[in-house]
C-alpha cells in the first residue's frame, strides 16, 4: 500500500479485530470509494475532434498554408 505504514497483512489483522458492525461500515466505505473511482472518466484525444470547426469554416486549407508560408519571407 503506497503511502501507508501498514502492510496488507497488518491491515487485515486490524480489520479482523474490529466488531462486525465496524467491518461492515468499512466495507461500505471501501465500496463507495471504488464506485467513485470507477465513475471518473478518462478522456480521449478523440474528444477534441471537431473543436474549433466553426473558426475554420469557409477557409481553404491550402490557401491558408500558402499564405502562412509566404508570410515567413522565404
Amino acid at each position: 500500500m503506497e503511502g501507508s505504514s501498514l502492510s496488507r497483512g497488518d491491515l487485515l489483522n486490524s480489520i479482523r479485530s474490529m466488531n462486525p458492525e465496524d467491518q461492515l461500515q468499512l466495507l461500505e466505505d471501501i465500496a463507495a470509494m471504488v464506485k467513485n473511482n470507477l465513475g471518473k472518466k478518462k478522456h480521449s484525444i478523440l474528444e477534441l475532434r471537431g473543436l474549433g470547426k466553426k473558426i475554420w469554416k469557409g477557409i481553404d486549407a491550402q490557401e491558408y498554408v500558402d499564405r502562412e508560408r509566404n508570410s515567413w519571407g522565404g
